[in-house]
């Protein structure tokens, strides 16, 4: 899924290449092999710079990245052992295939979207209530879908109250030159671009996900049996993520510049993608949403909310319990030391 993508065209042939983290080092033999795999968005830019800054290799692992965008492939990965961690949102995390045996537990946390995911109407659209009966243009795999689908609840109304046109959120721009479509389903850097370019429509962004935070995070998966049978490998990862992390908040411009090469972007284009769409999460944010198994964090509540609307909209099959879906022991063995 390419939800929230914002790269130019050489950026999409990328999504078939396999590449190299910190390819100019040569790994050691007793190094760790962590095969990554995930969609090319921004939020996931910190597993490239603790790599190119040598974190990962100075904790013993060889890291590498496999863009790809279906759920299908990453679920197939990690249950034949041919990747070691996925990255992707919460509420992404839940839908088909996956069901209850399915391999794969949430172990931490990256990113999440504070106003990079949403929907824009029109100037007839004050409210949502207003879209009753209307047209609606969006994909129903990324994150608008469900933060329309949150405020439609609070409206007493569900998408069987509108119609829905289905449209790839980056093609969102010239379905919304389409008088007859109220509204649409997108993310940055679309979302403010339908805005400027439709303004004398009324256009304006209806629905963010800044309104919803913690909502639309993404998390960083792993095969549960792996991670028993080599905990300190998968906590070193995390390490090596959350100095990353921890470099961007003080040397924001140094991060942006390792950063938006493995993007195909310019560093001014690399900002435009996180500016006001996301922000990454520290290591005390992550404890903060997975908490520990006698003291849940805040994520567990909001793993339920997602999972009764992706079951509401038909996105997911079976019904997955938080508990089984988290596991925050490697996350809970860091401390900040650790990120020294």
């Amino acid at each position: 899924m390419l939800h929230r993508l914002a790269l130019q065209p050489a950026a999409r042939a990328a999504l078939v290449a396999f590449t190299l983290l910190g390819a100019a080092q040569a790994a050691h033999a007793e190094d760790k092999t962590i095969r990554v795999i995930c969609n090319n968005w921004s939020g996931f830019a910190p597993v490239f710079v603790a790599s190119d800054l040598g974190y990962f290799r100075k904790l013993g692992l060889n890291v590498s990245v496999k863009f790809d965008d279906e759920q299908a492939d990453a679920l197939a990965g990690i249950a034949h052992g041919d990747i070691e961690v996925d990255m992707r949102t919460v509420d992404d995390y839940q839908r088909r295939p996956r069901g209850p045996s399915t391999p794969g537990v949430m172990i931490g946390t990256i990113d999440e979207s504070n106003g990079g995911d949403g929907v824009v109407a029109d100037g007839s659209i004050k409210t949502v209530s207003d879209l009753k009966g209307k047209v609606v243009a969006m994909e129903t795999d990324i994150p608008a879908y469900l933060l329309l689908q949150l405020e439609l609840k609070k409206a007493g109304l569900s998408y069987k109250d509108m119609t829905i046109k289905q449209t790839a959120g980056s093609d969102a721009l010239s379905v919304f030159s389409d008088p007859g479509v109220a509204a649409i389903g997108t993310f940055q850097p679309f979302m403010n671009k339908a805005v400027t370019l439709d303004a004398k429509r009324g256009a304006h962004i209806l629905v963010s996900s800044a309104s919803y935070p913690g909502t639309i995070v993404d998390a960083i998966i792993v095969n549960q049996s792996k991670l028993k049978a080599d905990p300190v490998a998968y906590k070193n990862f995390l390490i090596g993520v959350y100095k990353a992390i921890d470099y961007y908040k003080a040397k924001p411009a140094d991060f942006i510049h390792v950063a938006a090469p493995h993007f195909n972007l310019s560093d001014k284009e690399f900002q435009a993608s996180i500016d006001g769409s996301l922000s990454y999460t520290s290591l005390a944010m992550a404890k903060h949403y997975l908490g520990a198994p006698q003291q849940p964090g805040s994520l567990y509540k909001t793993f339920d909310t997602l999972m009764q609307l992706n079951l509401a909209n038909g996105a997911s099959d079976h019904t997955l319990s938080a508990a089984g879906s988290f596991d925050s022991s490697a996350l809970q063995s860091i401390s900040a030391t650790d990120l020294k």
